[in-house]
């Protein structure tokens, strides 16, 4: 080998460690960047001829290293749209390129990226810190479940939240074996309290309670809970419940019915509480014979206000003719499902990976869901402005529906370690002078080549 071939090897392996130096200056300056993969060195060297002889020196090759799945620390954020992922996976995002008539115009092309300082711009936008809009899936009001499996911008609704009437109520309660009523809560023996049955005085008819008999209802029965229910307008509607034992008997076949209060205002003949129409009859093991798991209140009116047909959900065995000391009706759960119209006031991040809106109704929907997308080889996926990346043909194509867990208010700190990073630039420094060192000895033996004629 000539000392031009040692000067040239010599020059390679300066290059090499130019290239070094400057993917540890590019991790040292992104050190505080969120999301940031750092770039290590890989030397790869070139042999230009190799025997068991003879072997001639050729070169070195400067490799950028990527270190995409490698995660960074996970930091807790006060921001609530802040994201991290624990695991693999990426964020998906678009990049925005104009704006025209006064909105922005994406380039309709999926970018990847782990940087979660996400915050919703003027338009609804999703934005983290780089510029880069969140892709994820729209959310069914209705069912709650993620509509198709193609992700799209993600851009938050700031309109009003329409009213949602209630149409459905959970109701579950045990009923008193022996009811303490002002007619039944005699202090007479159980055996006796068998014979009372009915109402006392009776009522001719139960299918409606009119005014004039609302004092024999109430000291027949007993308070069932309350729940405030909601119209198509948001309009609050009190649902009033009582229940009331039409029959009872030895060994069981007790028969229960429930009534809701109609008409604050009735008088007279005018009906104040409906029954709803289900028998309630129990066994001698205090369960429902036949099973009532839901039963429909039709046109269900209060005040005026007409909600339509509502459900009772009970559940399976869930309304019950146990033992009560007290006396009185335990209701378990009472809920419905409607809600007034509200203002939104914050958007925040679930621990399911959900982006949620809160508003100035009290009630929490969830607007969208963050989709994620992995790679066979994330360390070959292409490095882009902001710390995004752009598939290639080494990383294969995105695999979505798949990474890892997204913890809500975090941040993904730069995968950089300050230390180790200047342990490398000492390293990378005393490589490099040896580096120059070589050329300066090849140098002087080829002047004293050079000078072996004279």
């Amino acid at each position: 080998m000539s000392f031009f071939g040692s000067m040239s090897t010599a020059i390679s392996g300066i290059r090499a460690q130019s290239s070094a130096l400057g993917h540890i200056s590019d991790n040292i300056a992104n050190s505080q960047t969120i999301g940031y993969k750092r770039t290590d060195t890989s030397f790869q060297d070139i042999v230009t001829a190799s025997s068991s002889r003879n072997h001639l020196p050729g070169a070195v090759l400067a490799a950028p290293s990527f270190t995409n799945s490698v995660q960074g620390s996970i930091d807790a954020s006060e921001v609530p749209t802040h994201m991290a992922i624990n695991g693999e996976g990426f964020f998906i995002v678009s990049s925005t390129i104009a704006t025209v008539d006064n909105q922005p115009v994406f380039d309709n092309v999926n970018y990847y990226t782990r940087r979660g300082d996400f915050t919703m711009d003027r338009y609804g936008h999703l934005v983290n810190g780089a510029g880069y809009a969140l892709q994820g899936l729209a959310i069914d009001p209705v069912t709650g479940n993620p509509v198709g499996d193609t992700p799209g911008r993600i851009q938050i609704n700031r309109d009003f939240l329409a009213a949602r009437p209630t149409n459905s109520i959970s109701y579950t309660a045990n009923l008193p074996a022996w009811p303490k009523t002002v007619n039944a809560d005699t202090g007479v023996a159980n055996s006796e309290l068998l014979t009372v049955g009915r109402f006392t005085p009776p009522l001719a008819d139960l299918s409606a309670i009119p005014a004039s008999g609302e004092d024999i209802f109430l000291d027949n029965s007993l308070s069932g809970g309350a729940v405030t229910g909601y119209d198509s307008l948001g309009a609050p509607v009190n649902i009033q419940l009582r229940w009331s034992k039409v029959d009872n008997a030895a060994g069981g076949g007790d028969e229960w019915n429930l009534f809701y209060k109609t008409d604050d205002a009735a008088v007279g003949a005018a009906d104040k509480w409906v029954n709803i129409g289900q028998s309630y009859a129990f066994d001698a093991q205090g369960r429902l014979a036949p099973a009532v798991d839901s039963t429909t209140i039709t046109a269900l009116t209060v005040n005026g206000i007409n909600l339509g047909d509502v459900t009772l959900n009970h559940g399976s065995s869930n309304i019950t003719q146990f033992q009560s000391t007290g006396g009185t009706v335990a209701v378990n759960t009472i809920d419905q499902n409607g809600y007034p119209s509200g203002e939104l006031v914050s958007v925040a991040v679930s621990e399911n990976g959900r982006i949620t809106g809160t508003y100035s109704n009290g009630k929490t929907i969830d607007l969208a869901e963050v989709s994620l997308a992995k790679f066979n080889a994330p360390d070959k996926l292409k490095k882009l402005d902001g710390t995004a990346f752009a598939a290639t043909q080494e990383s294969g194509e995105a695999i979505l529906g798949a990474g890892g867990n997204i913890i809500a208010s975090a941040r993904e700190a730069s995968n950089v370690d300050i230390a180790d990073e200047f342990s490398k630039l000492i390293v990378t420094q005393q490589a490099y002078t040896a580096g120059t060192r070589i050329v300066t000895t090849a140098d002087e033996l080829i002047r004293e080549t050079l000078n072996m004629k004279r």
